[in-house]
């Protein structure tokens, strides 16, 4: 009897030696695939940003020092304020964000449109053949800063094709975005703003076309990578 009594403890040590043994020869549990997958997202997004990295590495470093410019460079450059107030001719609100996706050259004035107006108008359009095959990544936009009336004639100008965009919004709110040269009117300048809705650079007052050139054609080289003509859905 005495020896049944001293074998019971050794029955019972064993299962919790089992235990113990099963615990701790488990192995590590090895990646999930959720962060395969993710690894593998960062992957592919960092493989498409890529082209825009180097592109605008290109541009602003390797490519002209800002004082080689024409044009000014605004630095840092000033993204399209998500809720200005745009409108058509007719009254219409125009969401702001619409105008991302192509290049913009940009004339700002009042709807009377003066000589100096009339002016950029005509330098818009011939900067925009003069980029040849790459005009079509390059729209017309034209700001007017007030209620007045535009021309008849001069509106069935602009709406030819490829037509201007006309859009109003008030000087008030246009200079959260951009500015002039001081002294000077917006009419005096041409605007550039990127696809992504930056704007880039101003022209001196008056601005010569040709050399003018020169810079839109080096920034439609070095954003060739990422940009194609037309606006995506």
């Amino acid at each position: 009897m005495f020896g049944s009594k001293s074998s019971a403890p050794a029955a019972s040590d064993k299962p919790a030696e089992a235990v113990a043994l099963t615990v701790h020869e488990l192995e590590p549990p090895k990646m999930p695939s959720q962060r395969r997958g993710r690894a593998t997202m960062l992957l592919v997004l960092l493989a498409c940003a890529a082209p825009v990295i180097v592109s605008y590495f290109l541009y602003y470093v390797v490519r002209p020092e800002p004082r080689s410019n024409y044009a000014t460079l605004i630095q840092p450059t000033r993204g399209l304020p998500a809720g200005l107030p745009l409108k058509t001719l007719q009254g219409q609100a125009v969401a702001a964000t619409s105008l991302k996706g192509q290049w913009l050259l940009t004339v700002v004035s009042s709807g009377a449109c003066d000589a100096g107006c009339e002016a950029r108008l005509y330098e818009q359009r011939q900067l925009r053949e003069m980029m040849g095959r790459e005009r079509d990544r390059v729209d017309k936009l034209w700001l007017i800063t007030d209620d007045a009336a535009v021309p008849a004639a001069l509106l069935a100008a602009v709406q030819a094709q490829p037509p201007v965009t006309v859009l109003r919004v008030s000087a008030t709110d246009l200079q959260a975005w951009l500015s002039t040269e001081p002294g000077h009117a917006f009419s005096d300048h041409l605007f550039l703003i990127d696809p992504m809705g930056e704007w880039m650079m101003r022209t001196p007052p008056q601005p010569d076309p040709m050399r003018f050139k020169k810079d839109l054609e080096r920034l439609l080289k070095a954003s060739a990578f990422w940009d194609r003509a037309g606006r995506q859905p």
